[in-house]
């Protein structure tokens, strides 16, 4: 009987469980992309700039908190650095929906009230000014604590990931696990603006939220590290640790020491700044496409939540081919004999043509909202692609001990490439609308959007370029 054969799956049980957390993740973070336009704009009397405002910081506050995270998962490790995370954004979720109770009842004085009666008393405050203030400030300290919290998934499941796979096998663990962002923004349009319209903006929240608490009870009992685990046998532990065994061979070989890594060190290697500069390029693009694509059809198409529900899911359906770029790297290192980070720089590099399509999504878009739905998601799943393999390169070029830091560092760059991507797209939409900008042929806010799809069409090819010159080659660090 062959290796493949013997050696248990115990692995893929965790990588199931790091795919629902992410799920989870994205479908906390979207509920407010789904809600704003429909039900609490018109309550809270906001316009673009605001969103924008909201989105911009919370992606300044994932990015600052991404820093700290990836520092606090290498601390606690895997484990505990995972629970504290998630129960801390599931409570970050659930608070949006008290924010109309405190708004009234900052304004008002009237704190005894639910949340129809909020409503209510919001609806006779007369300074529509005072009204937006509040609200704003009160879902920005919300989207804090989601922050605050979602900044630990991706160090933790990247960390927990190198703990349980090889290198050759992380970028299509990595892929499998991260689908769960796209599988979250698939789920959250059909399900989220139902849930609104049924019982409430504020329920979608408390709801949703609430499946973080629920998967933290799964985490607890199943997660142990792979060498006292009771569930991963000799074979299979063999087949995780393959690297260590065969980097143990070696003459030069070093034994990874657990000493602290500072981050004064970690920005000595070009091999950070890589992957930083990766991810400030082209997180940002992804954020934009989860958090202004429903806008975008409501404003261009004159949709609301509920009609543009089958289009987003068809959108985010698109994105499961993502799956692809965790595999064509190992069809790289299995059949051309690459090394893992040579393979996948050259997976990346295909990828990164494909958001290149985004430049026709608007002039497609008259002929009708399905083109660039459709492009939108080619898009997305290219991102998605590309995150599972520059994800991946950190494990490949650091020890274990430095990987959720490292992770955490790339994590900020993209949080600030996101802040200004959301922040000048709302002022640029309200810019663009109020003055009938014209652009390229394009009118209005349609010209905004053909803009900031034409910034997020080149992300990529710049992104790889650079980080291309930075690590030409393969070069893990061994003196950390």
């Amino acid at each position: 009987m062959n290796q493949k054969q013997t050696i248990g799956k115990y692995r893929w049980t965790i990588c199931s469980l790091l795919f629902f957390a992410t799920t989870i993740n994205y479908l906390d973070r979207q509920v407010l992309s789904l809600t704003w336009n429909d039900f609490i704009a018109p309550e809270f009397h906001w316009t673009n700039n605001d969103y924008g405002n909201i989105t911009a910081l919370f992606s300044i506050f994932y990015a600052i908190s991404l820093l700290f995270a990836g520092r606090f998962v290498d601390w606690l490790d895997t484990k505990k650095g995972f629970l504290w995370a998630i129960g801390i954004w599931s409570i970050g979720a659930c608070l949006h929906a008290f924010c109309g109770i405190a708004t009234a009842g900052l304004l008002t004085g009237n704190w005894l009230v639910g949340f129809e009666g909020a409503k209510e008393s919001i609806a006779m405050v007369d300074n529509t000014a005072n009204i937006i203030t509040v609200s704003v400030a009160l879902f920005i300290f919300a989207r804090f604590v989601l922050a605050l919290g979602e900044a630990g998934n991706f160090p933790a499941a990247i960390k927990a990931t190198a703990e349980y796979f090889p290198k050759k096998d992380r970028a299509f663990a990595t892929s499998i696990f991260n689908a769960g962002a796209t599988v979250g923004a698939l789920a959250a349009p059909v399900t989220i603006p139902f849930i609104a319209a049924a019982y409430g903006w504020e329920m979608s929240f408390i709801i949703i939220g609430a499946l973080g608490f629920l998967w933290m009870g799964f985490w607890i009992f199943i997660y142990h590290k792979p060498e006292v685990h009771p569930r991963v046998g000799k074979e299979e532990l063999a087949y995780i640790q393959q690297d260590l065994i065969n980097d143990r061979k070696l003459v030069d070989y070093k034994e990874e020491t657990t000493t602290k890594v500072s981050f004064v060190q970690c920005f000595k290697y070009n091999q950070t700044w890589a992957f930083a500069f990766g991810k400030f390029m082209t997180d940002g693009v992804w954020w934009f496409f989860l958090f202004w694509t429903p806008a975008y059809l409501s404003s261009v198409y004159g949709m609301d939540s509920t009609d543009s529900a089958l289009p987003l899911f068809v959108l985010y359906l698109i994105t499961l081919l993502s799956i692809i770029g965790g595999w064509l790297p190992t069809y790289f290192v299995d059949k051309k004999g690459m090394n893992p980070y040579a393979g996948r720089m050259r997976s990346m590099l295909i990828f990164a043509f494909f958001p290149l399509l985004a430049l026709f999504a608007q002039p497609l878009g008259h002929i009708s909202y399905w083109w660039p739905v459709l492009i939108i998601g080619i898009a997305g799943a290219a991102h998605q692609a590309w995150s599972a393999n520059i994800f991946t390169t950190v494990g490949d070029m650091f020890p274990k001990k430095a990987i959720a830091t490292i992770t955490g560092i790339g994590g900020m760059a993209g949080g600030i490439g996101s802040f200004f991507i959301n922040k000048c797209s709302g002022m640029l939409f309200d810019y663009s609308k109020e003055t009938d900008m014209s652009f390229m042929g394009f009118h209005g806010i349609e010209a905004g959007y053909f803009i900031i799809f034409s910034v997020c069409a080149v992300c990529y090819i710049v992104g790889w370029i650079v980080m291309k010159a930075l690590v030409p080659t393969y070069k893990p660090i061994t003196d950390l």
